[in-house]
């Protein structure tokens, strides 16, 4: 991008709207400043701002979004060809698997949801897109790269200039003892991701939680998006999620090929 396109104060309002996630939901000008390296005064006036136009509400210390941000969500979700082609099939696939499970792109230093299936027990998966779901996940979460299944699938498959940048731009912060810090030890992770095609990640991102994640390709065999299985506080001696499902996650994977 040329220099002279870019505009700086956009970009710092949108990484102020990007500040707000599921773990921090209320934010005041010092807790913004920190998350997104304004300073607190700058913070405050881009807050003040976004809290004008609609998009913030407050109560005059703290800030949270508003239901103004969902219209850009809900056009996203009614025009992107790839949460739509995906639903159905996940919502058949947590039927068949009684677990939840999740479409997720890249984006930056971390992975999107974008389509969620899920399992509550017995009764038939919810078949929505736009509610909150299990394991406080849902359509629109943001989660690490380098500590999900699905983050891991989608750096396996980049080129390896792509990787490189990507590993020298974005800092491998640990989540469980479980994560991956050290970037030979993550790069040594994808190149067998790459070469089996398929991750299985145990309790990187959330302890208890384990996920299996394979790649999603189009029909020219671009990797588009990632598609995983997530498992919470299975019995010890459970057979992990690769060994009783990646057969099906790998069918699953091949059948949406089309519709991608």
């Amino acid at each position: 991008m040329n220099k002279s396109d870019w505009i700086e104060g956009m970009a710092r309002g949108m990484a102020v709207l990007e500040s707000f996630d599921t773990e921090r939901q209320r934010l005041n000008a010092t807790l913004t400043a920190q998350r997104t390296g304004l300073t607190r005064a700058a913070a405050r006036r881009h807050l003040l701002t976004l809290a004008h136009l609609g998009y913030l509400e407050t109560d005059g210390q703290y800030f949270w979004l508003s239901a103004k941000v969902l219209g850009f969500a809900g056009s996203y979700l009614s025009s992107a060809r790839l949460p739509r082609a995906v639903q159905p099939t996940l919502h058949q696939l947590s039927l068949a698997t009684q677990l939840s499970c999740s479409v997720a792109v890249l984006q930056n230093d971390a992975v999107i949801i974008v389509a969620r299936g899920i399992w509550q027990g017995p009764d038939l998966p919810i078949k929505a897109s736009h509610n909150v779901l299990a394991y406080g996940l849902h359509v629109g979460t943001r989660l690490p790269a380098h500590a999900t299944s699905t983050g891991q699938v989608l750096l396996a498959n980049l080129t390896p200039p792509e990787m490189k940048t990507w590993l020298e731009a974005n800092p491998l912060s640990r989540l469980t003892a479980h994560t991956a810090t050290q970037v030979k030890d993550l790069k040594q992770k994808l190149k067998r991701i790459a070469k089996q095609d398929y991750c299985l990640a145990t309790q990187e991102h959330e302890l208890g939680v384990d996920a299996l994640a394979v790649p999603l390709r189009n029909q020219r065999g671009d990797t588009v998006a990632a598609l995983n299985l997530v498992r919470s506080g299975a019995a010890p001696n459970a057979p992990d999620l690769a060994t009783r499902w990646l057969p099906l996650l790998q069918q699953t994977a091949q059948a949406l090929r089309p519709l991608i």
